[in-house]
C-alpha cells in the first residue's frame, strides 16, 4: 500500500508533465498507424501535395483539438459578446496574455506529430520526391534519368538504389526532425525558467496555490451537484404537487458572471481564485488594486486542466 500511495502521490505532483507525455505518446502511436497503414504515396505528380497533407493537416487538426479541449478557452470566451462585456484594448491584451499558455499547451500534440513524422521520413520523402526545388537540388549530375524518375522513388526500392537519393531524402527528414525536437525542448526549458523566475509568489506558496485550486475544484463540484439536486427536487415536487414555492437561495446571473473569468493574480491581495476573491470582496463588489495576469497561471492551472485532460 505504501508503494501504491507513493506512485499515486508522484502522479498527482507531476500530473501536468505526465499529461503532456501521454498526449505525446498517443500522438506518436497515431502517426505510426497512419504512416504504416493509411499512408500510400501515389508516386506521381500528387506526391508533394499528398505528403504535405499527411505532414501538416493532422498537426493542424490536433492544434484545434487542443484549443477545443482546454477549459480555459471556454472560460475566456463564453458570454463575451454580451452587452455588459464591451471589447477594449485592455480586454484584448488580457485575452492575449491568457491565450499564450493555452497556445503552448495546444502545440504539444501537433509538434509531436511533425517531429515523429520527420523522423520516420515517409511523409517527407513522398513530398520531397515530387518537389521541383528538391529535383533541381538532388539531380544535378544525372538530370536526364533523375528528373523523370525521382517522384517514383518512394514506390520502387531498386530505383532508389540506382539513383541513390532515397537515403539522402531520409537523412534530410530525420535531421529536420531532430532539429525541431532540439528547438522545442530549448524553448520549453527557457520559458519554464523565465516563468519560475518571474513568479510573483515563492516556491512553497506556489505549491499551496496548486493544492488550493485542486481542492476548490473538488468542493465546487460536490456542492454544485448537491445544490442542483436540491433545486431539481424542489421544482419537480412543486410541479407534481402545486403549492407556493419556498424560497431557495441560488447564485444570480451576476454572481456567476463575476467568477467566470480567468483569475489574474494581484500582488496587493492574497486571493487564489475568482471564487476566493469574490467571497472576500463582499460577494463581488469592486476591490482595490488592479489584477495582473502573471505567467504563474501556467503552473497553478492544473486543477482546472484536469477536466480537459491537458
Amino acid at each position: 500500500m505504501k508503494k501504491l500511495r507513493t506512485v499515486i502521490d508522484f502522479c498527482i505532483r507531476h500530473q501536468k508533465i505526465l499529461g503532456y507525455s501521454t498526449v505525446s505518446l498517443l500522438t506518436a502511436a497515431s502517426e505510426y498507424i497512419f504512416s504504416s497503414v493509411v499512408f500510400k504515396c501515389p508516386c506521381n505528380s500528387w506526391n508533394t501535395l499528398y505528403g504535405c497533407a499527411f505532414l501538416i493537416a493532422p498537426a493542424f487538426f490536433l492544434f484545434l483539438l487542443g484549443y477545443m479541449l482546454n477549459t480555459r478557452v471556454w472560460l475566456l470566451v463564453t458570454g463575451r459578446c454580451s452587452s455588459k462585456n464591451q471589447c477594449s484594448c485592455d480586454s484584448c491584451g488580457y485575452f492575449l496574455r491568457v491565450l499564450v499558455p493555452v497556445t503552448a499547451s495546444a502545440l504539444v500534440a501537433p509538434f509531436t506529430w511533425i517531429a515523429v513524422a520527420l523522423l520516420s521520413a515517409s511523409f517527407y520523402v513522398c513530398a520531397a520526391s515530387g518537389s521541383s526545388f528538391i529535383r533541381k537540388l538532388v539531380c544535378k549530375d544525372i538530370k536526364e534519368y533523375c528528373n523523370a524518375s525521382l517522384e517514383k522513388i518512394p514506390c520502387d526500392e531498386e530505383l532508389s538504389k540506382k539513383i541513390g537519393e532515397f537515403h539522402s531524402l531520409q537523412a534530410q527528414s530525420q535531421v529536420a526532425g531532430w532539429l525541431l525536437i532540439a528547438i522545442i525542448m530549448t524553448v520549453a526549458f527557457i520559458s519554464m525558467c523565465l516563468n519560475y523566475y518571474c513568479s510573483p509568489v515563492s516556491h512553497f506558496q506556489l505549491k499551496f496555490w496548486k493544492i488550493y485550486l485542486k481542492k476548490e475544484q473538488e468542493v465546487f463540484e460536490i456542492k454544485a451537484k448537491d445544490h442542483a439536486a436540491k433545486l431539481a427536487e424542489r421544482n419537480v415536487h412543486l410541479f407534481f404537487e402545486p403549492a407556493d414555492p419556498t424560497p431557495f437561495c441560488t447564485p444570480s446571473n451576476e454572481d456567476w458572471q463575476n467568477i467566470s473569468f480567468p483569475y489574474g493574480f494581484n500582488t496587493e491581495e492574497q486571493h487564489y481564485s475568482m471564487i476566493h476573491k469574490y467571497v472576500n470582496t463582499n460577494r463581488g463588489k469592486t476591490s482595490s488594486g488592479t489584477d495582473q495576469i502573471h505567467n504563474v497561471l501556467a503552473f497553478v492551472d492544473e486543477a482546472h486542466g484536469i477536466e480537459s485532460g491537458f
